[in-house]
């Protein structure tokens, strides 16, 4: 394979952008199906697709947030805590659901397609930065909820959400953060 340097640079220097920067517009229906294209193409050892996305509309954005506040009140959690997962989803411009879908697999372990689902998350933050577009990969009590995940999202028996991820159109460039020292994080094995 031929050396990307266009691609190298980007990776080298992508900062997903926080959510509460992020407004309209948002890509339209084929710019969006160009990101969620790019964004499922994941290592998925056996080509099970243990994956689904659940694209939120405004509707939908609103219905999750209203039922943030029910399921937190239900649950005890802090006003605090219900707020913010209510002002993710009541704020957000765009979002996609990424779902954690298992398949029977003998071949392929649990946790292997959990992480073929979280690299679907990271795709397509990577994706939407690509394009030009703000992004972050949120989750949050609510959606760790099986019954919210159920009731709100869809999710079946075995399914969870592996993450959200909200897209828009950044109003600041936010700074970037420290980054890992690789004395501290690496291993060399000879």
């Amino acid at each position: 394979m031929p050396r990307n340097d266009a691609a190298l640079d980007f990776l080298l220097t992508r900062r997903s952008r926080p959510s509460k920067i992020l407004s309209a517009p948002v890509p339209d229906r084929a710019a969006l199906e160009t990101i969620l294209t790019a964004g499922l193409r994941v290592p998925d050892h056996k080509k099970l697709e243990p994956w689904r996305l659940v694209v939120l509309g405004p509707e939908a954005r609103a219905r999750l947030a209203s039922g943030a506040g029910e399921r937190g009140a239900a649950l005890g959690i802090e006003q605090g805590k219900v707020e913010k997962v209510q002002s993710q989803y009541a704020d957000s411009p765009l979002a996609v659901a990424v779902i954690a879908a298992p398949v029977e697999s003998p071949d392929v372990p649990l946790d292997e397609q959990l992480y073929s689902a979280g690299a679907v998350c990271l795709s397509l933050v990577n994706a939407a930065l690509a394009a030009g577009w703000g992004a972050q990969w949120l989750t949050g009590w609510a959606v760790h909820d099986a019954d919210f995940a159920a009731e709100h999202l869809g999710c079946g028996p075995g399914e969870r959400v592996a993450g959200v991820i909200h897209i828009g159109t950044e109003s600041s460039a936010p700074p970037d953060r420290p980054r890992p020292d690789l004395s501290d994080k690496v291993t060399w094995l000879a």
